[in-house]
Protein backbone atom coordinates (compact mmCIF):
# COMPACT_ATOMS: atom_id res chain seq x y z
CA UNK A 1 0.00 0.00 0.00
CA UNK A 2 1.30 3.76 -0.50
CA UNK A 3 2.35 6.34 2.10
CA UNK A 4 -0.13 9.01 1.13
CA UNK A 5 0.69 12.93 1.79
CA UNK A 6 -1.99 15.39 2.60
CA UNK A 7 -1.79 19.68 3.70
CA UNK A 8 -2.12 20.54 6.93
CA UNK A 9 -3.87 24.67 5.99
CA UNK A 10 -1.81 27.25 7.21
CA UNK A 11 -4.62 28.91 9.47
CA UNK A 12 -4.92 25.57 11.69
CA UNK A 13 -0.96 24.92 12.02
CA UNK A 14 -0.51 25.94 15.65
CA UNK A 15 -4.02 24.37 16.61
CA UNK A 16 -3.00 20.85 14.94
CA UNK A 17 0.26 20.91 16.53
CA UNK A 18 -1.27 21.40 20.26
CA UNK A 19 -3.66 18.76 19.53
CA UNK A 20 -0.65 15.97 21.06
CA UNK A 21 1.93 13.65 20.55
CA UNK A 22 3.71 15.74 17.51
CA UNK A 23 7.21 14.78 16.35
CA UNK A 24 9.30 15.24 19.61
CA UNK A 25 7.38 15.10 22.52
CA UNK A 26 6.57 12.32 24.63
CA UNK A 27 4.00 9.30 23.76
CA UNK A 28 0.64 9.68 25.03
CA UNK A 29 -1.08 6.43 24.19
CA UNK A 30 -3.45 8.54 22.70
CA UNK A 31 -5.05 8.23 18.97
CA UNK A 32 -5.08 10.62 16.63
CA UNK A 33 -7.00 10.56 13.07
CA UNK A 34 -7.11 12.80 9.95
CA UNK A 35 -10.14 12.67 8.44
CA UNK A 36 -10.88 13.05 4.94
CA UNK A 37 -13.55 11.94 2.38
CA UNK A 38 -10.55 11.50 -0.69
CA UNK A 39 -10.49 8.08 -1.66
CA UNK A 40 -7.10 7.15 -1.61
CA UNK A 41 -7.98 6.87 2.29
CA UNK A 42 -8.86 3.72 1.38
CA UNK A 43 -5.23 2.69 0.03
CA UNK A 44 -3.09 3.00 3.03
CA UNK A 45 -3.01 0.67 5.90
CA UNK A 46 -1.59 -0.33 9.15
CA UNK A 47 2.14 0.40 8.77
CA UNK A 48 2.31 2.85 5.89
CA UNK A 49 3.25 6.47 6.43
CA UNK A 50 0.84 9.96 6.77
CA UNK A 51 3.25 12.60 5.49
CA UNK A 52 2.65 16.09 6.33
CA UNK A 53 2.73 19.07 4.23
CA UNK A 54 2.40 22.52 6.03
CA UNK A 55 3.72 26.30 4.78
CA UNK A 56 4.89 24.96 1.42
CA UNK A 57 7.66 22.09 3.37
CA UNK A 58 7.27 18.50 4.38
CA UNK A 59 7.05 18.47 8.08
CA UNK A 60 6.94 14.54 8.65
CA UNK A 61 5.04 11.61 9.13
CA UNK A 62 3.27 9.67 11.40
CA UNK A 63 3.01 5.65 10.69
CA UNK A 64 -1.02 4.76 10.50
CA UNK A 65 -2.30 2.59 13.00
CA UNK A 66 -5.48 1.60 11.62
CA UNK A 67 -7.99 3.18 9.08
CA UNK A 68 -11.97 3.54 9.52
CA UNK A 69 -14.50 4.53 7.22
CA UNK A 70 -18.28 5.91 7.37
CA UNK A 71 -20.75 6.68 4.68
CA UNK A 72 -23.34 8.85 4.74
CA UNK A 73 -25.90 10.59 2.39
CA UNK A 74 -22.22 12.39 1.00
CA UNK A 75 -20.39 9.25 0.51
CA UNK A 76 -17.45 7.99 2.49
CA UNK A 77 -15.64 9.20 4.83
CA UNK A 78 -12.45 8.23 6.37
CA UNK A 79 -9.82 8.80 9.66
CA UNK A 80 -6.53 7.86 8.93
CA UNK A 81 -5.66 6.52 12.57
CA UNK A 82 -2.14 7.23 14.00
CA UNK A 83 -0.32 7.48 17.84
CA UNK A 84 2.71 9.44 19.18
CA UNK A 85 6.32 8.59 17.21
CA UNK A 86 5.85 11.05 14.42
CA UNK A 87 8.96 11.74 12.84
CA UNK A 88 9.60 15.23 11.79
CA UNK A 89 11.77 15.44 8.29
CA UNK A 90 11.78 17.28 4.75
CA UNK A 91 12.97 16.99 1.62
CA UNK A 92 14.40 19.51 -0.60
CA UNK A 93 11.62 20.68 -2.49
CA UNK A 94 8.90 23.18 -2.09
CA UNK A 95 5.86 21.64 -1.90
CA UNK A 96 2.59 23.66 -2.45
CA UNK A 97 -0.46 23.08 -0.10
CA UNK A 98 -3.27 20.87 -2.15
CA UNK A 99 -6.60 19.84 -1.01
CA UNK A 100 -6.91 16.15 -0.77
CA UNK A 101 -4.31 13.35 -0.49
CA UNK A 102 -1.92 12.63 -2.60
CA UNK A 103 0.55 9.26 -2.97
CA UNK A 104 4.36 10.26 -2.07
CA UNK A 105 6.19 10.99 -4.92
CA UNK A 106 9.82 11.18 -3.57
CA UNK A 107 11.84 8.30 -2.61
CA UNK A 108 12.39 8.02 0.96
CA UNK A 109 16.28 7.86 0.94
CA UNK A 110 15.94 11.52 -0.07
CA UNK A 111 14.29 12.88 3.65
CA UNK A 112 16.27 14.55 5.98
CA UNK A 113 15.44 14.97 9.63
CA UNK A 114 13.90 18.89 10.36
CA UNK A 115 15.15 20.06 13.62
CA UNK A 116 12.60 22.97 13.31
CA UNK A 117 9.89 21.28 11.78
CA UNK A 118 7.61 24.00 14.11
CA UNK A 119 8.68 26.91 12.32
CA UNK A 120 6.31 28.24 9.47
Amino acid sequence: MPDLVGTCPKDFWEQWIAEGDAAGEPETGEEWNWETRHSLARTIGPGDRLYIVAHGKLRGYAIVTRVTSDADERGYSYAIMRRGNAVACTIDESIPGFRGLRVRWWKREDERPFPNWKTP
